[in-house]
């Protein structure tokens, strides 16, 4: 078993890790939407638009059934059996923690879940993916254009 010292690092990172799907979930409809507008090509590219959808289905799912994320049970086991309570994380984990969770109802969630799916699948529509050999062909490629555009 693991040094239980290192056990709360461990949940930390648990929480950093959620932090930047909640972020990519989030951040990458937000440039979707934007780069329709702008016209940036990247943001066409089917893997990364069927991966975003996906991401967030899956929350939207285990939301609508009422199972709890994954990635929080892990973080929560992993203070758990290194016998932390309470605030008992390094300042940087309590930061991520606070940026990641709200207190509010669960149906809030499960509703802001689903309709960020909706509009994601929406998003399918109103601005499809590029097909065929004319998509963007690698992720260098969609990195080159997204440092141009930036």
């Amino acid at each position: 078993m693991l040094k239980s010292h290192l056990l709360p690092l461990l949940s930390d990172l648990v929480v950093a890790v959620h932090l930047g799907y909640a972020a990519f979930v989030l951040v990458g409809l937000v440039l979707i939407l934007l780069g329709a507008a702008l016209q940036w090509r990247w943001i066409r590219h089917r893997a990364f638009r069927w991966v975003h959808l996906g991401c967030i289905a899956l929350v939207a799912v285990e939301a609508a059934v009422g199972q709890i994320c994954p990635l929080t049970l892990l973080e929560n086991w992993l203070l758990i059996v290194s016998g932390q309570a309470g605030y008992g994380r390094s300042f940087f984990g309590h930061l991520l923690y606070e940026l990641l969770y709200y207190d509010l109802a669960p149906w809030i969630f499960t509703v802001a879940y689903v309709g960020l799916a909706l509009l994601t699948a929406l998003t399918l529509v109103l601005v499809p993916p590029t097909r065929g050999t004319r998509a963007v062909a690698s992720m260098t490629s969609v990195m080159k254009e997204i440092h141009h555009t930036l």
